[in-house]
C-alpha cells in the first residue's frame, strides 16, 4: 500500500492541481470553448469555507469570486482560465464527473477537500462526496486507502454521502496531513489530533 508523498499541506508550494481537492467533494469542473478554458466551483455550507477556498485560489494565481447559490449558500467559482483545462479534462468524461485514472492525494489536496466538505461526525471525520456523482465514491475510497487512510463509505442516512475516517491513528494521520484549521473554522469542523 502506498503512502502520501507529502506529509502535510505545507510540504510543497501551491499548484493548480491542488484544486482537485474541491472536486473530490461536491465541487464541479466545467470546460468551455471546445476545451480552451475551464472553471472550478463549489457550493459550501459556511462562509469560513468560502473564504479559505478563495484564499487557496489566490495562492495559486487563480482569480475567483464568492457568489450565492440558488439555495442561499456561499458559492466559490474561479474565472474561466486556460490553465484549468487539464484539471477539468481529468475530472470529466464528457459532461460526467469522474475520478482521473491514477489520481492520488497529498496533504494539500486533502486539506482543500476538507475545507469544502469535511466535518466531524460521531466516530470519526467525514470527507463529503458529491451526491450527484455516485460513480466517484468508490474510486475516492480507494484513493484514500492507498494514501493510508482507509475510510468507510457512508450514505445519506449516515449523514453522507461521504467517506468516514475513524480510529485514533487514522484521525491523527489525517490531522497531520491537512494541517491546522483555517481561520474562522468552527469547533468540530476540522480534524484534530
Amino acid at each position: 500500500m502506498g503512502q502520501l508523498s507529502f506529509f502535510s499541506a505545507d510540504a510543497r508550494p501551491p499548484r493548480l492541481a491542488d484544486l482537485a481537492g474541491p472536486l473530490c467533494g461536491p465541487g464541479q469542473a466545467v470546460s468551455v470553448g471546445r476545451g480552451t478554458a475551464a472553471r472550478v466551483s463549489a457550493v459550501v455550507p459556511e462562509t469560513w469555507r468560502a473564504d479559505a477556498l478563495l484564499a487557496a485560489c489566490a495562492e495559486r494565481g487563480v482569480a475567483a469570486e464568492v457568489a450565492t447559490s440558488e439555495e442561499g449558500s456561499p458559492l466559490v467559482r474561479t474565472a474561466f482560465h486556460a490553465d484549468l483545462v487539464p484539471l477539468a479534462a481529468g475530472w470529466l468524461r464528457g459532461a460526467v464527473k469522474a475520478v482521473p485514472a491514477g489520481f492520488e492525494v497529498d496533504g494539500t489536496v486533502l486539506r482543500l477537500w476538507a475545507v469544502v466538505a469535511g466535518r466531524a461526525v460521531p466516530g470519526g471525520y467525514l470527507m463529503g462526496l458529491d451526491a450527484h456523482a455516485p460513480d466517484t465514491h468508490r474510486p475516492l475510497a480507494e484513493v484514500l486507502a492507498r494514501a493510508g487512510l482507509p475510510a468507510t463509505l457512508v450514505g445519506a442516512r449516515g449523514g453522507g454521502p461521504g467517506l468516514r475516517v475513524s480510529g485514533r491513528r487514522r484521525l491523527a494521520r489525517l490531522a497531520e496531513f491537512v494541517g491546522g484549521p483555517p481561520s474562522g473554522c468552527g469547533t468540530g469542523e476540522w480534524p484534530v489530533i
